[in-house]
């Protein structure tokens, strides 16, 4: 079904995460090539949250009548095919104009987006996760309440820089403190408004109650998807980008469950930093220097 200008309006309306403008800016390149090459267009929209969550909300609504939930990007993006991708890149471009100063701040934020999905996803294969596309997901998407509520209050990452601190027991103590709700909770809705799975919705919504969960002891799906998120997050260094602290404290509290619940140990995340780096991809420092 290829989208009208209309239907993309209409879609548009309610949750939008402003796009990367470097991407946006590649992706209107492309559409000006005389034979678009789709799977770089696709390519291009995996390392984007607003962008690839437009597309998958797109993918998986009712028009389209799927009878089992689309969480792969790429092939979100194969479904939907060049001309809607255009008309959705379009209408994202009037409703991404951002200042100088928010594209500033929000740069922490989608620098971090893409490195945590890509370690996740090979963490996943790592470990033997049954579904490496949905680790990648739920490593692009579980912060998306970040700019959601960079947008409504200007304070909001003068509060993540606090939220990292040793202050906190949890990171998202301090933001509920401040604003009476935290990114877990938007993104949670965020996420179910995109029609995401349920697993990854659940894991967004508890990303920063790991500790919690992981006592529990149990070998879930979810259980096994929040630790591999806490160990890219922490192997990409979250604790230093979004809140410019030397030392990951949420990383101490849980880390012990982490080893315990997935076998790992210091040894394997050091060899594991090792050969991500191997692959290009930004782990930070040694893991025997934190």
């Amino acid at each position: 079904m290829e989208l009208s200008k209309e239907q993309v309006d209409k879609i548009l309306q309610g949750i939008t995460i402003p796009p990367q403008p470097q991407i946006m800016v590649d992706l209107q390149m492309e559409q000006f090539h005389p034979d678009p090459d789709l799977e770089r267009i696709a390519n291009l929209i995996c390392q984007d949250v607003g962008l690839s969550g437009t597309i998958l909300k797109i993918v998986n609504s009712p028009m389209f009548g799927f009878t089992n939930t689309i969480s792969s990007i790429k092939q979100g993006v194969m479904l939907l095919g060049y001309k809607s991708i255009i008309n959705i890149v379009n209408g994202l471009t009037i409703k991404g104009e951002l200042s100088d100063e928010a594209i500033t701040e929000l740069n922490r934020f989608w620098d971090t987006a893409m490195d945590i999905a890509l370690v996740s996803a090979s963490i996943a294969r790592q470990i033997g996760f049954s579904n490496p596309d949905e680790a990648y997901s739920l490593g692009l998407f579980h912060n998306v309440g970040i700019p959601l509520m960079h947008a409504q209050f200007d304070n909001y990452f003068d509060v993540v820089e606090r939220s990292y601190t040793a202050e906190y027991d949890r990171v998202i103590d301090a933001e509920n403190e401040a604003f009476h709700t935290n990114h877990a909770v938007v993104g949670y809705y965020a996420a179910k408004a995109w029609k995401l799975p349920k697993l990854l919705c659940e894991v967004i919504a508890d990303h920063h109650s790991a500790q919690k969960i992981l006592k529990r002891s149990q070998h879930t799906e979810k259980t096994t998807a929040l630790a591999i998120l806490k160990i890219a997050e922490h192997l990409c260094g979250n604790y230093k980008s979004l809140g410019k602290q030397q030392r990951d404290y949420e990383w101490d509290a849980i880390k012990d469950d982490i080893f315990s619940y997935t076998g790992l140990g210091n040894y394997d995340l050091e060899n594991m930093r090792e050969t991500l780096w191997d692959m290009g991809l930004n782990v930070g420092q040694s893991y025997a220097d934190y």
